[in-house]
């Protein structure tokens, strides 16, 4: 199949975990045969066009005119630039079975795209304005959840990674349970190794003799890096040589350091920032548990990479991180928003080193056996090719094919002004 994919980030440049889904998803879908162009944003230091593990990446930059009014703004020129380097590729290259979005910020290229190039549209949801926020408070919010709407009406099916998030787009948006696909998202386990290459845990401000706490992920209020904090006083007094070691970065960081300040904890916690992959897998693997206390959490890929790297998990059990992990089998579970939970499991891994390791043992089968990109891959063209191969497909792009060649005609003939493609 020919396939083209539109989202807002793609590695190098990457906010979140969809950057990373989308490349492992899309060199994926390549290695079976697939022909995967990436239409994403750069920021003028990238190439425009590379090929990146048999994917084809082409990045474009967000129109500028006059002072931006906001975030859903800055989406509207980014999706002009995404619909035109579409339209482009689509003269050039030939028309492509599928156009694949990932979540709102390029759903608006993506029903262009659809209706201008006949192409069936897949959406992929990986969050909701409302569950994100905890409802919808501000009129951008509801801008947003309504733009989440339509392209989940415009798409032909929508795929989410958790029975959480199917649950919470058919409540929200009233899908149908037909038009609804739960596919996991994956991990490839040879990217978390350290493939021989040396990292200073000094460099970051660690002692090797310490037990190492380990968070990483975007610092926002729904990742709950809060309740690690609240909870690490009573870790401190079973384990007074701990370490937290938080990575990322977030509009919550400055809170999260107020927050650290207040319980007097500066000594015990590291806020190292943005980490590369390299220091990433580092911290995995000298890391005693790795913690994701997410108050809101749709998937929770961060799981799956401590369990790939064998580090000893806990998880809230918010949403998605419910899903990967079983309770005192693989990891442990807390509730969400629990500072007092989430000590006594830490605190349990960290006196019982036999019993954490065969935790992370267990978890480590189970993610590279249920959650390798090759199955989730397969699974995914799975859906594409019930799509394209479909009669309903066909009858679609014939009905638009002849709609056009009518409004063609009739133009032609001046008897009609052209109906140019809109975005809202």
């Amino acid at each position: 199949m020919r396939l083209l994919v539109l989202a807002w980030e793609f590695p190098p440049l990457g906010v979140g975990g969809l950057a990373q889904h989308v490349f492992e998803l899309s060199r994926a879908l390549a290695d079976e045969g697939n022909v995967v162009d990436v239409i994403t944003r750069g920021d003028g230091n990238q190439l425009q066009n590379e090929v990146m593990e048999k994917v084809n990446v082409w990045r474009v930059i967000p129109y500028e005119w006059g002072a931006e009014r906001g975030f859903v703004d800055w989406a509207y020129r980014l999706n002009f630039a995404l619909a035109e380097q579409g339209v482009r590729l689509c003269r050039v290259q030939g028309r492509y079975d599928l156009v694949h979005a990932h979540d709102w910020m390029v759903g608006p290229a993506a029903r262009l795209l659809k209706h201008t190039c006949y192409m069936p549209l897949v959406a992929t949801i990986h969050a909701t304005e409302f569950g994100r926020q905890g409802g919808l408070h501000t009129e951008e919010q509801n801008q947003i959840s309504q733009m989440e709407w339509w392209l989940t009406y415009e798409a032909w099916k929508v795929i989410c990674c958790s029975q959480y998030m199917l649950d919470e787009l058919k409540n929200l948006f009233q899908l149908p349970a037909d038009k609804v696909a739960v596919i996991p998202n994956g991990i490839r386990a040879e990217a978390y190794g350290t493939s021989g290459e040396q990292v200073s845990l000094e460099s970051m401000g660690l002692n090797t003799q310490d037990r190492i706490v380990f968070f990483v992920g975007r610092l926002v209020p729904e990742k709950g890096v809060q309740v690690l904090l609240e909870a690490a006083p009573a870790i401190l007094e079973q384990f007074p040589r701990t370490r937290f070691v938080i990575a990322g970065k977030g509009p919550f960081q400055a809170q999260l350091k107020a927050k650290a300040l207040e319980l007097n904890l500066m000594e015990q916690v590291n806020f190292v920032g943005y980490i590369d992959d390299l220091q990433r897998n580092a911290l995995y693997q000298a890391a005693s548990v790795a913690v994701f206390p997410s108050i809101y959490e749709p998937f929770g890929i961060v799981a799956l990479e401590a369990m790939v790297s064998k580090t000893p998990v806990i998880v809230s059990t918010a949403g998605g991180l419910d899903e990967i992990v079983e309770h005192e089998r693989d990891g442990l579970k807390v509730c969400p928003g629990d500072p007092v939970s989430l000590a006594f499991q830490i605190n349990r891994l960290l006196a019982d080193r036999p019993w954490a390791d065969s935790l992370a043992k267990k978890a480590y089968q189970k993610a590279v056996k249920e959650y390798s990109w090759k199955t989730i891959s397969r699974t995914t063209e799975g859906v594409f090719r019930e799509i394209v191969l479909s009669p309903e497909n066909t009858r679609w792009q014939q009905t638009m094919q002849e709609e056009q060649a009518h409004q063609d005609f009739t133009i032609h003939r001046g008897q009609n002004e052209p109906v140019m493609p809109y975005f809202v």
